[in-house]
């Protein structure tokens, strides 16, 4: 019976835990179609340091009001910070969406642009981040889209955020089961 109720109370932590990080979020940026200029949002509006979160985190950027059949360059500027995270096709209707997610080239990116780290294989021919120092500083910085073949561009704010206990927690696991190596 004594199990039952340390169950229950485990279970009724957990359940309030997940609801107060789903609730804490904030909703995400839709583009204003009422503005016909260059425009760019990103989701979700906050990028975390920690490296199992940041690896698992798609980060998506929907813009519009640039020129059909252009591209556009995304990059992520502020506190001597200027490195790239995408390129995206402008369609038809002047929209366009870049996606740094699971892909090789967007995992690439979120190493060495945001954790400013290397990546290596083990001996079973896994990737394995690999940091050398610090990565980029928490704080406020901005997402620039630059069109390649017009002087557009738009901009929107980002937020930075170091990483939690709990991301910690995963990147300590990570490391010992050789997923991340910490050579700071």
């Amino acid at each position: 019976m004594q199990h039952l109720k340390r169950f229950r109370l485990l279970g009724f932590i957990a359940a309030v835990f997940f609801i107060f990080t789903l609730g804490c979020a904030a909703p995400p940026k839709v583009l204003d179609r009422s503005f016909s200029g260059p425009q760019v949002v990103m989701n979700p509006q906050v990028i975390p340091l920690g490296v199992a979160k940041l690896m698992a985190t798609n980060i998506v950027f929907d813009g519009s009001g640039f020129q059909p059949g252009d591209s556009v360059f995304i990059s992520l500027i502020g506190q001597d910070v200027n490195t790239s995270l995408a390129l995206a096709k402008v369609q038809q209707d002047g929209t366009f969406r870049a996606e740094v997610g699971q892909s090789s080239l967007a995992k690439l990116a979120k190493i060495t642009g945001i954790l400013r780290a290397n990546v290596a294989t083990n001996e079973k021919f896994d990737s394995v981040v690999v940091l050398t120092g610090p990565t980029i500083p928490a704080g406020a910085y901005t997402a620039r889209a630059t069109s390649l073949l017009s002087p557009l561009t738009a901009e929107t704010s980002v937020v930075v955020a170091g990483p939690s206990f709990f991301s910690r927690i995963k990147d300590s696991i990570a490391g010992m089961l050789g997923k991340i190596e910490d050579k700071r």
